[in-house]
């Protein structure tokens, strides 16, 4: 199943028809996500819900204006997703652009398998791993009840977080609480 939707998603109307060439387009992808992405898992509070929560899991690639052509090109990889202007009221001059996927079909259908297939390298391998369990919980849908949302709740903390041990003992919180003395 796995290859099968990894050759739906790689043989798009962009992707090169050499192997040689989708090899690297695919290479390319990943090393773009593995420095530019994000998979991330919120949990909203929505007063329509059971318990009052909502959980709201997203794959997402940030980048300036300037490289908006790079988004696009992924997003017509993935077939899947939307792209979105962040505009800027700060000292930067360009906006950002996010591309995301926040559909639980897609994710688990495209995304998922992909990343499956083609390994992150960096840290980031640890928050799709939790990410990955996540989905499932979700597929199986876990999080409409109590004890679901707990356990989505835990493997949400470890995602996209450094030990507070380690930001409490950095040289910016020190600094910080000096001053505030």
């Amino acid at each position: 199943m796995q290859s099968k939707n990894l050759t739906s998603v790689s043989s798009k109307k962009k992707t090169p028809d050499n192997q040689q060439e989708r090899l690297k387009t695919i290479g390319w992808i990943v090393g773009y996500v593995d420095g530019e992405g994000c998979f991330s898992v919120s949990m909203i509070r929505n007063k329509e819900t059971r318990y009052g929560w909502q959980v709201f899991p997203e794959f997402v690639v940030t980048q300036g204006e300037k490289s908006l052509n790079s988004l696009k090109f992924i997003q017509d990889f993935f077939g899947c997703g939307k792209t979105f202007v962040n505009r800027r009221h700060d000292n930067h001059r360009e906006n950002l652009y996010r591309y995301c996927i926040r559909s639980i079909k897609d994710l688990n259908e495209k995304i998922i398998p992909f990343f499956k297939e083609n390994e992150l390298r960096t840290e980031k391998k640890k928050d799709f791993d939790l990410f990955i369990k996540i989905i499932e919980l979700m597929l199986k849908q876990e999080h409409f009840n109590l004890k679901g949302l707990k356990k989505i709740a835990k493997l949400i903390q470890k995602m996209n977080r450094k030990k507070p041990s380690r930001f409490l003992e950095s040289s910016e919180t020190i600094r910080r609480n000096r001053h505030r003395r």
